[in-house]
């Protein structure tokens, strides 16, 4: 009788085991995809391409066991031989190839460039051949750097107490209200994509005090902008027991300084292949939404056009204002007006035409919006009301208000947007992996 383990030992070395153990000068096993071939004649390079980075490997004509002219790039083979140092290959070592073994071969030539540092593509053609497109180093980077941002905030909130929920993605009512959702049928039934999991974050805050999640949110909206998707992945937490919206701006901050921390330790590699500087965020700047209009109108002699709204224009010279005067990439803008805000935003008691909520803004886009809710069932009833909404549809979300909630807030940070900031790149699609907006519903 066989049994399984988990603990049996593979004889493929990873690049990050060959680097950390002492192998120089033995016989070593590693396996990976072709990279790129650079045939010298009597040497040639064979770059294997694998999940931690690039391993040099040198074909020597009558040392090598077989034919370098056999080996396809995008091949992925398994390779034996001696592994020395060498400063100038990647990672400062390679791998003497003595025998090759093909795992598979390609049917086609490569349709662009992914082994150049820069393949020279445009978006259109980077997004339509994803899945040969990131196999290129830095645009694989761009992912492994988003990836430690969602490890950032799933940490931080692990250690701060939070319970990581996963809420349903269909529904048969939106929680933001208007009429950006993507509607279906489900089994002859209206009902709709999840424009956020506000509800179910809220309803779960009266289980465990304090959630979590991250996943997709849908928004049907017909935006063609460098900022908008109609599929994003949002970052979403909710707290109870809050002394004031202030906690949660206090908790994002935790997060920000967070993902920053765990970016500079883990991924510093992908810092470096990007050039990505990481932002300050041992302290945050706060301003009120009037305040905020005010002080870049007057800086920067710009009228003040939406008195309820942000302009992106308006976002741009906030950031740069606080850059400018503070040294800030962060900032967070308070007390946005009630008419723009949806009915569980909790009104400021000294002036109920604003709310106690913010957005944060990241190098002057905004990265996420927050606030504290109204907890109390016939505040929500009211404001409903003052709204125009009814009830309709939001039955089981009103049941647990009828039943106590405490004081509670959260928030929801665009993923794909905080990776475009961070990285300085120009398009969202660039920083997701497979973009969903108004013409692209494939790869």
């Amino acid at each position: 009788m066989e049994f399984v383990t988990g603990r049996t030992e593979k004889e493929t070395k990873d690049l990050s085991q060959l680097l950390a153990e002492e192998q120089e000068g033995t016989e070593v096993k590693v396996n990976g995809a072709i990279h790129t071939i650079r045939d010298m004649g009597t040497v040639a390079f064979v770059v294997l391409r694998k999940r931690e980075g690039l391993l040099q490997c040198v074909y020597q004509e009558g040392v090598s066991k077989f034919d370098v002219n056999e080996l396809k790039e995008a091949s992925t083979v398994e390779v034996t031989g001696k592994l020395v140092k060498n400063e100038k290959a990647p990672n400062g070592i390679e791998v003497q190839m003595e025998t090759v073994t093909v795992l598979s071969e390609p049917v086609e030539p490569m349709p662009i460039p992914i082994a150049k540092w820069k393949m020279g593509v445009n978006l259109e053609t980077n997004l339509d051949l994803r899945a040969i497109s990131l196999r290129n180093v830095r645009e694989r980077a761009k992912f492994r750097i988003q990836e430690g941002i969602t490890r950032g905030f799933r940490d931080y909130l692990y250690g701060k107490g939070f319970t990581e929920i996963h809420t349903p993605k269909i529904g048969s009512k939106g929680a933001e209200g208007g009429a950006n959702m993507f509607k279906m049928e489900y089994f002859h039934r209206p009902a709709v994509l999840a424009q956020s999991p506000q509800f179910y974050k809220q309803m779960m805050v009266g289980v465990f005090d304090r959630v979590f999640e991250t996943a997709p949110v849908f928004r049907a909206e017909k935006h063609n902008t460098k900022r908008h998707l109609n599929e994003y992945t949002s970052l979403d937490f909710e707290m109870g027991y809050i002394d004031s919206f202030a906690d949660i701006m206090e908790m994002e901050t935790g997060v920000l300084q967070s993902i920053m921390a765990l970016l500079q330790k883990d991924y510093a590699k992908e810092l470096a292949i990007l050039k990505v500087d990481l932002p300050k965020v041992d302290k945050i700047p706060q301003v009120r939404f009037d305040e905020a209009k005010k002080l870049v109108s007057e800086k920067y002699n710009r009228p003040i056009r939406n008195p309820y709204d942000l302009e992106p224009e308006e976002e741009h010279l906030i950031g740069q204002y606080f850059k400018e005067e503070y040294g800030a990439d962060f900032v967070f803008v308070t007390h946005y007006p009630s008419k723009k805000r949806p009915f569980y935003a909790m009104d400021d008691p000294a002036d109920e035409t604003f709310t106690l909520s913010f957005d944060c803004l990241f190098r002057g886009l905004e990265i996420t919006t927050g606030g504290q809710r109204i907890h109390d069932y016939n505040m929500l009833m009211e404001k409903l009301e003052k709204k125009g909404m009814t009830d309709e549809g939001m039955e089981y979300y009103l049941m647990a208000f009828k039943h106590g909630m405490p004081p509670h807030g959260g928030l929801g940070i665009g993923l794909e947007r905080l990776t475009m900031q961070l990285l300085g790149e120009e398009n969202v699609r660039e920083t997701t992996l497979f973009p969903r907006d108004l013409s692209r519903l494939e790869p």
